[in-house]
């Protein structure tokens, strides 16, 4: 099966992977995944550490960055009181 990287994380076509040690543990990890409505791979390793990055990622997303706009000619957001064009645009 073949995974479209540029659809939703944590869906059909981009699940979350996740390896952990013991079955008990992966039961947890479909628990909540099942509750969230998320799409998750889960390997157990017994005799590798526990990688649950993927899961903490869908729990705890990115905040949205914010892209502020400022015009040539307005202050600078620095506080110099000069327009941005002659003090940090430079």
């Amino acid at each position: 099966m073949a995974y479209n990287k540029n659809a939703k994380f944590g869906t059909a076509e981009n699940p979350a992977v996740v390896h952990v040690q013991t079955q008990d543990r992966g039961n947890e990890i479909i628990a909540l995944s099942d509750e969230h409505n998320w799409r998750v791979i889960v390997g157990i390793e017994p005799d590798k550490p526990e990688d649950i990055s993927d899961v903490e990622k869908l729990l705890n997303p990115p905040l949205p960055i914010k892209v502020i706009s400022i015009g040539r000619n307005e202050p600078c957001l620095c506080g110099s009181g000069k327009k941005y064009k002659h003090c940090c645009l430079k």
